[in-house]
């Protein structure tokens, strides 16, 4: 398992290497019809590779998931995970695993957070057991004032979308993670995931 993780890391490392470098613009190709076709993401001035060392450890997790996205739906689902979380990178990155169940299915999710200390910013890639596949488009961003905002641009349901990753840490005994999708470039958003998590 050790090895999988490294050579992972190691293959992420070499794509941000490549793609980030000195910029700290993130400008997605794919997306070129858009209004907007670059995200141009700047890191805060108290940017750090130890942004997320309140998340170190074992959490118990509640969820709150709205049931259908980006249709006006206002129902949701709660249910309960666990997130385990740990440093690699020699504090560069960390690994996270999460644990949840779907329909009486197994789920587990993994998310692989790399600081660039070149850029100052953060890259945050995602991959479950229901796709195999690795996110295409990370989340970038940074922390300010225990507030971490984390942009993406990508497609849902054959919708351009902008996404956001927010990590609420202002309580680090029950930091909140939410997440919300835009279809007009961020004028407006849609919150449709809200995690709370408490210490095991």
């Amino acid at each position: 398992m050790k090895k999988i993780i490294l050579m992972l890391t190691f293959t992420i490392m070499s794509a941000v290497a490549a793609t980030a470098q000195n910029s700290t613009k993130f400008t997605l190709k794919k997306h070129e019809t858009m209004k907007s076709e670059t995200l141009d993401i700047q890191p805060s001035v108290t940017s750090s590779e130890k942004d997320f060392n309140f998340l170190e450890g074992k959490w118990k997790v509640h969820n709150k998931k709205l049931k259908s996205r980006l249709n006006n739906s206002t129902e949701w689902d709660e249910f309960e995970s666990e997130l385990h979380l740990r440093k690699t990178l020699n504090g560069l990155g960390n690994v996270e695993n999460y644990y949840a169940t779907f329909d009486g299915n197994p789920f587990e999710g993994m998310a692989v957070r790399l600081y660039n200390p070149k850029t100052r910013l953060w890259k945050i890639y995602w991959m479950d057991s229901n796709n195999g596949t690795m996110d295409e488009n990370p989340v970038t961003g940074s922390f300010e004032k225990g507030i971490g905002k984390f942009y993406t641009d990508d497609i849902f349901n054959d919708k351009k979308i902008r996404v956001i990753y927010q990590w609420d840490a202002t309580n680090p005994e029950h930091p909140i993670w939410s997440q919300a999708f835009s279809t007009d470039n961020g004028k407006t958003w849609e919150w449709n995931w809200v995690m709370t998590l408490s210490k095991i």
